[in-house]
């Protein structure tokens, strides 16, 4: 498992106006946007104890959450994700699902996924089992991705956040969700061994720092 290093900072809607132009003219969009973006769809795996959100929220050193996500609405191409967090390093490992797979889970028909051969869908099956771990809720938003060579640099835009609340409907494209803060974006940089002094000045705000931002534990506002 590789472990990258990650900061992430809330930023105002006008922050993103100036960032952006500084990227735009020294870094490259992701290969994978349209337009310079693309819409992200996640579901969010939680127990009864509400396990993820608390050891985010309390900063616990070592932690991980399960999500399966889409782009684009495109359901022909779904990822189930498992985020890892330890000493302020980030890492994610992933496998795909079918939409069958995922509609599956969602109904709590898993002894399936045992038997899959996928190591991460077995632990995730394992989780399920003995943590209690089940389909949560919907976040939505867009983003703006930024690639750059050197560092292996990823530096994202993400903004019009919005919660499913408690739903897990992730098949519908009409589901009701809500804005958690008015023009809330975060920026989040990441790279691996260093980060350019190019990049470093594009994405450098005035009083701003980093942040334990959580798209999931903002979007668990409502429950």
């Amino acid at each position: 498992m590789d472990f990258r290093h990650e900061i992430k900072h809330e930023i105002s809607y006008s922050d993103m106006l100036v960032v952006r132009q500084r990227l735009r003219a020294v870094a490259k969009p992701d290969s994978h946007a349209v337009n310079g973006r693309y819409f992200i769809r996640s579901l969010y795996f939680d127990n009864l104890n509400d396990k993820a959100l608390r050891e985010k929220l309390d900063g616990v050193n070592c932690r991980e959450k399960f999500r399966i996500r889409c782009y684009n609405n495109d359901f022909s191409l779904i990822h189930l994700e498992k985020k890892s967090k330890l000493n302020g390093l980030g890492s994610k490992q992933s496998a795909d699902l079918t939409a069958d797979e995922v509609r599956r889970i969602i109904s709590g028909d898993t002894d399936w996924m045992i038997k899959s051969g996928l190591p991460l869908v077995q632990e995730l099956y394992s989780k399920m089992k003995t943590q209690g771990l089940k389909p949560k809720t919907i976040v939505d938003y867009t983003r703006e991705p930024f690639v750059y060579p050197a560092g292996n640099v990823r530096v994202t835009l993400d903004y019009d956040i919005r919660t499913g609340i408690l739903s897990t409907d992730f098949f519908n494209e009409e589901c009701l969700t809500v804005p958690v803060r008015e023009q809330a974006v975060v920026m989040e940089v990441k790279w691996d061994e260093f980060l350019p002094s190019v990049i470093k000045d594009a994405v450098q705000l005035d009083g701003r720092r980093s942040t334990a931002f959580s798209k999931y534990a903002v979007c668990r506002v409502y429950g």
